[in-house]
Order: structure tokens, then C-alpha cells, then sequence
């Protein structure tokens, strides 16, 4: 039989190779009074409150055959084999037509209830997929910040240290979630929320997690990590209460992540929809967004991810599929919310690193570009065009000219819909546009 020491040298020796601890461990129980504090204070709900969703589109979306400038000569020649034609698009004016394969999206414009923005991007681009997710991320194209938006703002207008007041259902937590008090929670599903073994075996890494809190184990003292503190360093990093030992930190943590594992899956398991959702990861996600807004968590943010969008090779039936997905699990979820009462306080929000080169390449596809299209979809938003299209002769580099700075994008949602003052967090003013009534 393993002692106690065993099951410590596996957890330390080997959590580096095997093991993924949830964001809410990592970043922000440390940030409360370990000893002391009620669990089920983090969980008081928050029915009342503004909830913003965010769905990254990762890899690059081709805005041009998302929103597709169907009337445009030089779209034509730029791309004789990948271009949408008239009859490829759902016309929003004489000029421009969203990808027919988003038809949701399209009625949801005629009711006035999306918002499409042009020529989204920011000053001295980067194609680089790391560096430019992370500039969205920041907010900081000079990449000198180490927090996010979205973390900022948790910072600033969010009171308390609940965990739970952003959520991301991604496999690591978002830059932009990044925060000095309060980074989230990082899961992707209700069952993952619990410490799991990446290899599949998570009868073993319940079964760990059981033992480090059987009484027995008591039975040695260890000696406090040397430099141990209450709290957390400014990076969100979490602290050791001083005097605890290697074991007694590893004892509370686990038994944070299974208490507060089963109170997610108890508020998941509140809500019954009746809508279908389809079985794609995008749609899944959505549909525990909604069971958690049903459920009554005070979250404020939740960001979930659609990848796939780096569309070198054979782009036309991949990016097609793509945007059907969007459309599908979009509608899944704003029908969900109008059920439940919740559509008139969420706002959805789509984002890409960039979008792609106007010119298509020699395989079919297109290569990494600059400006692109964004989304911002719901019952609170008002619907239309927004910022400028770019041209498609005066060109950055063969790449679309950005039009509408991505911070102002920010600046509208956090002081137009999230009601915070958005200065602190974006270190600067932007113009808004009108999106929100």
C-alpha cells in the first residue's frame, strides 16, 4: 500500500507531466481565507446582472467570406476560386451579404438583433497566431501588459473573490482572463472541473484525491514550503498559508475542487432544455453556458472557443462548415436563453486573432491578413453595420487595412452593456459606437 509520502512524491514529482489542475485552484481560492471560508458563499446567485459571452474563433477567420463584399470587382479577382457569388450570400445591402451558410445569423440581423462590425483589427499588425491572440487578449498591441481585458475588468468591477465570476471552457485559461485578484475558472465540463488525469485515468485521480483526505494521513508533519504566504503574487499565483505543510495544501485544494465540482454539476443539472443543441464542441459548450445561466451562477463572463479557421489549404467547404457550426450553436443558445427569461442580459461576442490575405494562395485557401469581421449578437445589442468596410485596392501588404480599432469594440461592451467605466482597463479612451440600446 502507497503511504503518504508515495502519494505526495507522485502528485509533486510528476504534476508538471500528468496532471491538470483547474484554473480555480490555481488563480483564485488562493485569494480567499483559506481556513475559514463558506463555499457555498461562492455561489450566491446572480440573476440580475449583465452576462457577456465570448467565442474566440480560432485561427484566423477569413472575414471577406464571412461577411462577403459580393459586389466588389476586385473581391472577384482576387479570388476566382474561393469567392461567394450573389446567390452564396445573405444580402445586407447592395454591396455586402453575410455567408449564406449562416442563415440564423441573417434573420437575427433582420430583427435587429446582431451587430456586424468591419475592418476590426489594430495598428502595426502581427500574423503571428501566439503574439496576435495575445495582443486580443491584453488589449496591449505593444505586449507589455501581464493581465487581460476580461481579467481587468474583474479586477476593477467585480467585488469579492467568488471564482466562478468568469468561466472558460477551454483546456488552459484564457490570456485574457489573466488578473492580480480573481483570474476565473478554467474548465471543460462540469466533470472536469475536478482534478483529472489527462491519460483518462480518472478513477485513479479520484481515487488520489480521496486518500489525501482520508484522517489517516495526518499521521507526519511535514515542513511549510520555504517563502510560504497567504495570498497571491502578482501574477496570480496561489499562496500557502505560512506554516502549512506540503500535504495540508495539496488536503485543501482537492477538497475545494470536489466540493465545488459537485455544486457546479448540482446548478448544470437545474436546467432541462428543450431546445436541440447539435453535438459539435462548440454547441456543447453552449449549451452548459446556458445550463449554468439557468442554474443562477453570479458569472459575468463566460468564453468558450471555435477552432479550425487557419484555412491555407482547401478553404471553401472547411470555412463553410465553420460558419455553419457558428450559426447552428448560436441559435441553439440565444433560443435556449429566450425560454429561460435570460435573452434580454447576454450578449454574445465573437472574435479572431486576424482575419486573412485578400488574394487567395496557389492550394486554395488563404494565408494569414490583417482586418476582419466581428459579431456581437442578442437581445440587448442593436443590430446592424458598424465601423467601415475596408477597400480592397488600398492595400497593407496584400492584407485588408483595419478600420475599427478592436478596443473600441471593448470600450463599448464594457461601458455600454457590462455598465463599467472602461479607461482603467484599456489604459486609454476609445470612441464607442452605438451597439447597444
Amino acid at each position: 500500500m502507497k503511504t503518504r509520502r508515495d502519494f505526495l512524491r507522485t502528485a509533486l514529482l510528476g504534476a508538471s507531466a500528468t496532471w491538470t489542475v483547474p484554473g480555480f485552484v490555481n488563480q483564485t481560492f488562493a485569494a480567499m481565507d483559506q481556513s475559514t471560508r463558506d463555499l457555498a458563499t461562492q455561489f450566491t446567485t446572480g440573476k440580475d446582472g449583465p452576462i457577456l459571452v465570448v467565442i474566440q474563433l480560432a485561427g484566423g477567420n477569413d472575414g471577406l467570406n464571412t461577411l462577403v463584399p459580393y459586389a466588389d470587382d476586385a473581391y472577384h479577382r482576387a479570388r476566382t476560386r474561393i469567392r461567394k457569388t450573389e446567390k452564396d450570400v445573405i444580402k445586407l445591402d447592395d454591396y455586402r451579404g453575410l455567408n449564406a451558410k449562416m442563415p440564423f445569423l441573417g434573420s437575427l440581423y433582420q430583427q435587429g438583433d446582431l451587430a456586424v462590425v468591419q475592418g476590426v483589427g489594430y495598428p502595426n499588425p502581427n500574423r503571428s497566431h501566439f503574439i496576435s491572440t495575445s495582443i486580443w487578449e491584453t488589449a496591449d498591441p505593444s505586449q507589455r501588459s501581464s493581465t487581460g481585458w476580461i481579467g481587468r475588468y474583474f479586477d476593477h468591477a467585480c467585488d469579492g473573490a467568488d471564482p466562478t465570476v468568469g468561466m472558460s471552457f477551454n483546456k488552459t485559461q484564457p490570456e485574457s482572463f489573466g488578473a492580480m485578484k480573481n483570474s476565473g475558472v478554467c474548465l471543460s465540463s462540469p466533470e472536469l472541473y475536478r482534478w483529472i488525469h489527462q491519460g483518462g485515468e480518472k478513477s485513479q485521480a479520484e481515487e488520489f484525491f480521496a486518500q489525501i483526505n482520508q484522517p489517516e494521513m495526518h499521521d507526519e508533519v511535514d515542513e511549510p514550503m520555504d517563502g510560504a504566504s497567504i495570498g497571491m503574487s502578482g501574477g496570480g499565483r496561489p499562496g500557502i498559508i505560512r506554516g502549512e505543510s506540503n500535504l495540508d495544501f495539496l488536503e485543501r485544494v482537492a477538497m475545494d475542487a470536489r466540493v465545488s465540482s459537485a455544486k457546479i454539476l448540482e446548478i448544470a443539472a437545474k436546467h432541462r432544455s428543450r431546445v436541440v443543441y447539435e453535438g459539435t464542441a462548440l454547441a456543447r459548450s453552449l449549451n452548459l453556458v446556458s445550463r449554468m445561466i439557468a442554474g443562477g451562477l453570479p458569472t459575468r463572463i463566460f468564453y468558450v472557443s471555435h477552432g479550425g479557421f487557419d484555412t491555407h489549404n482547401n478553404q471553401v467547404n472547411s470555412h463553410d462548415r465553420l460558419l455553419a457550426q457558428l450559426d447552428s450553436a448560436m441559435k441553439s443558445f440565444l433560443t435556449d436563453l429566450k425560454e429561460q427569461g435570460n435573452a434580454d442580459r447576454v450578449t454574445v461576442m465573437t472574435f479572431s486573432e486576424f482575419g486573412r490575405r485578400v488574394g487567395e494562395n496557389a492550394s486554395g485557401g488563404t494565408d494569414h491578413g490583417q482586418g476582419s469581421c466581428l459579431f456581437l449578437a442578442g437581445a440587448p445589442v442593436t443590430g446592424g453595420l458598424f465601423g467601415k468596410h475596408p477597400s480592397l485596392t488600398d492595400l497593407s501588404q496584400g492584407d485588408l487595412k483595419f478600420t475599427t480599432d478592436f478596443r473600441s469594440v471593448y470600450a463599448t461592451v464594457l461601458e455600454d452593456f457590462l455598465k463599467t467605466p472602461s479607461h482603467e482597463i484599456l489604459k486609454a479612451k476609445y470612441p464607442k459606437m452605438p451597439i447597444f440600446t
